[in-house]
């Protein structure tokens, strides 16, 4: 049996799973690994490319572009190792991570899993990732940028105090460590979210199993967004801070694990933002004496987006299974 069972989802990403394989060989020593790729209906040459170069790698074909969760569900259930970690593609390792985490395992029976820091490509630590629920759920919210509105927010929505300054509410997907025995008992990813989203549920679940660890000895570089198409299409503003499907994703979950009223409350104060940045623009221009109707493709977007929300509503209310994808 190996130690441990990688698991990489691939959508049209062979190059970044070779560069992210060969970091895996050259730092990983004192374990036995396997690999397993999950196909997301690539339609390319991912699976000779990559098998060509590590023949040792098992692949599996989805049917269709599965998203996150069910491509990783799959993986779980053909992965033999003790433990199990879901990588992201578009991840490097720079040490000897894999080992140092499963070490962490062996020793603390009572940590259900566990993650390291994410470097940007410039070996920079990412900035501004998110550890709490209430990080998450803070940042939904379009308030004016003030401590006053901050300080509202962190009382309605606080952050817990752990002992052990590693221990957090819910790790990122993009490299998460965990027990077999723990996916029995907290279950797998919830496969009605396609992309985004599914890794907080799922930390929300895994911790009721034992404690979350993001290793702050531990690193490792994600390069971020490797099989998005249309990431950089994306203009990060106050009142859109996050593509459709990101908040698609984030609402379902607010939904499952609050319940209704936390997720009207997000749903009403999004409608009801519509008029006010509208107003607000048209005042901003008034007062630079310019016409009040210009520069508004960012107020139009944010309308947009909560359309999009609003096309989910019902599905989301009921919290029905199905497929959230944008």
């Amino acid at each position: 049996m190996p130690d441990l069972s990688i698991i990489i989802v691939n959508y049209k990403t062979p190059r970044l799973i070779l560069d992210c394989l060969t970091s895996i060989y050259a730092y990983t020593q004192g374990i036995q690994f396997e690999i397993l790729v999950v196909d997301n209906q690539s339609e390319d040459n991912s699976q000779s490319v990559i098998q060509t170069a590590f023949p040792d790698v098992r692949w599996y074909q989805m049917g269709y572009n599965s998203g996150f969760a069910r491509a990783n569900n799959l993986g779980i259930r053909q992965a033999q190792g003790r433990y199990v970690l879901l990588l992201n593609s578009d991840t490097l390792l720079i040490d000897n991570v894999l080992t140092n985490c499963v070490r962490v395992l062996d020793a603390q029976p009572d940590v259900a899993a566990v993650s390291a820091i994410q470097l940007q490509a410039n070996r920079q630590i990412r900035p501004n990732l998110y550890t709490t629920f209430g990080q998450m759920r803070r940042a939904f919210y379009i308030l004016p940028p003030s401590q006053a509105s901050q300080r509202l927010l962190n009382r309605l929505m606080p952050d817990p105090q752990y002992a052990d300054p590693n221990q957090v509410e819910w790790l990122s997907g993009a490299f998460l460590m965990t027990r077999p025995s723990v996916i029995a008992k907290a279950g797998m990813l919830d496969e009605s979210f396609f992309m985004y989203g599914e890794d907080v549920e799922w930390g929300y679940r895994l911790g009721k199993q034992g404690r979350l660890l993001l290793l702050r000895d531990q690193q490792f570089v994600h390069l971020e967004y490797g099989s998005s198409e249309d990431n950089q299409q994306h203009i990060v503003t106050h009142i859109n801070r996050f593509k459709s499907q990101v908040q698609v994703s984030q609402l379902l979950w607010v939904r499952k694990q609050y319940g209704i009223g936390a997720y009207l409350v997000l749903i009403l104060h999004y409608i009801s933002m519509i008029p006010i940045v509208f107003i607000g623009k048209m005042a901003i221009n008034l007062r630079n004496r310019r016409r009040p109707w210009v520069d508004l493709d960012n107020q139009w977007a944010f309308t947009k987006q909560v359309g999009v929300f609003l096309r989910f509503f019902g599905k989301t209310l009921l919290n029905q299974p199905g497929f959230y994808k944008v």
